[in-house]
Order: structure tokens, then C-alpha cells, then sequence
């Protein structure tokens, strides 16, 4: 039987010779590699060279001992499986953004069907999307043709289950094509281990993601040049708001990049898994300093410069952590652990 091969995958001839290698041996040295690659193989270059290529093809992995090991048959076929899906896909996006196909078949749309709930002049600078339905085909057409740059807020902060669900196509798209993307979270998020698992997931695919304790603004802003907003704040579900006016687009880009400015950066995971015996930031300190010195929730806001209904939320959640009953034992107990 013909032994099959690597190169259908994107595996040179060389690197799949040294991976099935690896396999017999169990384990390469530099210094065993270097005399394999000098004396059995033929192969020039450094042996550190041939440790990158094969750690990013997935071939292998470096121990903490600096030992190259060879990664399962399995797991390593499927990742370069993933590799060259992820590349066809981009082709396939990159193509078919430039053929503006889209565009085409948004004019046979536009041709048959009376929409209700959007503006259906795409040539007027803003326009009134109304529905959430409508917003969400909006924001998949504003995502689909984002090549640079992605800023978001989410006042809120916490994402269901549901939310994710919708975002995560959307979100890999876009990280996929390398495009920059920056999201704000309220601190809410902190609190929520669905929302922080999501958030450790599109970090580790190469998003920036802030947390604020401040009141957000919920902006989606493509490339500097569409941005999307709430037509009612208070009533997110009435619709958006499309601009595509240069102006008004760098007015919300300067304002993104102020609520960004006074974000935080996340907190490391093991920050997170020692939440309950440090307080994560100083932020949080003058809370609870607060709790001391401030008699109504009002004056402790205005002292912090936030939203009443933001001060009571970091209120509850101190508490929690605290494990208080009260305000009066929440403060006493941060005293006990020094947290102020």
C-alpha cells in the first residue's frame, strides 16, 4: 500500500520526514537535531529554524527542558486541517468582498422587495434601521465587509448564551481576516463566568478587549467609516442608527477612543481565581472607601464621577465578594483583609 503524505495539508516533503521521525524516536534534542540535520539528512539551516517550522505547522511542540515532541497523529492532521480551511475561507471572503457580488444581489433584492423596517436608500448617509431584525442583518453586512478595524462597546456588559452564540460567527469572521478589533465591556462582564469565558476566548484569537467602570455609550464602528447607534438608548429594541457621514463617523471614532482611553485592561485569569482574597484594582478601594465616608449613594457617585446605578452595581458585587449581608459588614470586613 502507497504510504500517503503531508503535502495535500501544506507539509513540505522535508518537515513530514523529521515529523514521522519524531514519532519513532519520541524526542529530538537541538543538539541531536542538529547532528541528525548535518549528518542523516542533508538538510542545511539551523536546528532552532527547523523547531519554529515544525511548533508552527503543528507538527510538534517544544518541552519545558527545550525538547522537541512530537504532537499526536491525530491532533496534528487536524489542525493542519483547520490551517487550510482558514486559508481557503479567507480566500473565499477576500474574493468575493472584491467581486462585490453582494452588492449585486442586494440590488435584485432591493428591485422585489419592500422593506418596512429599514431605510432602502443605501446612497443617504444616515439612515433609520428600525427593528431589531433589521439591525442584526445590518451589523452582519457591516461585519462581513470590515477589513481593518473594529471598535465596540457593550454597556451592558454580560452576554448571554444566546448573544455568544450569534457573535462568535461574526467575531471569528472578522479576527480571521486579521482585522484590529477592540471591545469595551462594562465591568458587569467581571462577574459573569459565561461572559469571561467568551471574552478569554476572542483574547486568545487576537481581539483587545478593555473592561470600563464607567457608562459606556453603545457604538459599532467598522473601518472609521460606518458606525451604528441606538436611535432610543433606553429602548435598544426600537432600532439603530447607520452613518456612513465622514463626519459624524470621526465625532463617534473620537469618542470610542476617549471611553477607551478610561478603560481597564482585563485581569489575568489567575487574578480572577484569586478574586476573593484581593481586590483587582484600586477602582474597586475607593468603592469601598466610600461605603465609609459617604452617607447616600448619590454624594458616593458624584465623589467617583460615575452613574448612580453603575456605584450600586459595584456595590452588590463587592458585597458578594465579601460574603457581607450589609454595607455596614462590607466595609468592615475590607477593612480585615486590608483592602482599605
Amino acid at each position: 500500500m502507497e504510504q500517503a503524505n503531508l503535502g495535500f495539508l501544506g507539509v513540505g516533503p522535508e518537515d513530514e520526514e523529521l515529523y514521522r521521525l519524531l514519532l519513532r524516536r519520541g524526542h529530538f534534542s537541538q543538539s541531536e537535531l542538529e547532528r541528525h540535520l548535518a549528518d542523516d539528512h542533508g538538510r542545511g539551516g539551523d536546528a532552532r529554524e527547523i523547531y519554529h517550522q515544525l511548533t508552527e505547522l503543528g507538527l510538534a511542540r517544544e518541552s519545558p527542558s527545550g525538547q522537541l515532541l512530537p504532537v499526536s497523529p491525530a491532533r496534528a492532521v487536524e489542525g493542519l486541517v483547520e490551517n487550510k480551511v482558514r486559508h481557503f475561507r479567507g480566500e473565499l471572503e477576500s474574493r468575493t468582498a472584491t467581486s462585490r457580488v453582494v452588492d449585486s444581489l442586494l440590488l435584485e433584492q432591493e428591485k422585489s422587495l419592500a422593506v418596512d423596517t429599514a431605510a432602502t436608500n443605501p446612497g443617504e448617509s444616515v439612515q433609520h434601521i428600525e427593528g431589531m431584525g433589521a439591525v442584526r442583518a445590518v451589523i452582519d453586512e457591516l461585519t462581513f465587509f470590515t477589513r481593518t478595524e473594529s471598535m465596540t462597546t457593550n454597556p451592558r456588559g454580560v452576554l448571554s448564551e444566546e448573544s455568544i452564540a450569534h457573535a462568535r460567527l461574526l467575531d471569528t469572521r472578522v479576527l480571521r481576516r486579521g482585522v484590529h478589533m477592540r471591545t469595551l465591556l462594562d465591568s458587569a462582564a467581571l462577574d459573569c463566568p459565561t461572559t469571561m469565558s467568551y471574552v478569554r476566548e476572542l483574547t486568545a484569537a487576537g481581539a483587545q478587549i478593555r473592561i470600563s467602570y464607567q457608562p459606556l455609550e453603545r457604538l459599532i464602528i467598522c473601518d472609521r467609516s460606518a458606525a451604528l447607534t441606538p436611535i432610543d438608548p433606553a429602548r435598544t429594541s426600537k432600532g439603530a442608527i447607520l452613518t456612513r457621514d465622514p463626519g459624524l463617523v470621526a465625532a463617534l471614532v473620537a469618542l470610542f477612543e476617549r471611553m477607551w482611553d478610561m478603560g481597564r485592561e482585563l485581569p489575568a485569569p489567575e487574578d480572577e481565581e484569586t478574586a476573593e482574597n484581593a481586590v483587582a484594582n484600586a477602582f474597586e478601594r475607593q468603592i469601598l472607601h466610600s461605603l465609609c465616608t459617604a452617607e447616600k449613594d448619590e454624594t458616593g457617585a458624584r465623589e467617583l464621577g460615575i452613574a448612580v446605578r453603575t456605584y450600586r452595581k459595584h456595590v452588590a458585587s463587592l458585597m458578594r465578594r465579601l460574603n457581607a449581608t450589609n454595607r455596614f459588614q462590607a466595609a468592615l470586613l475590607a477593612r480585615e483583609r486590608g483592602w482599605i
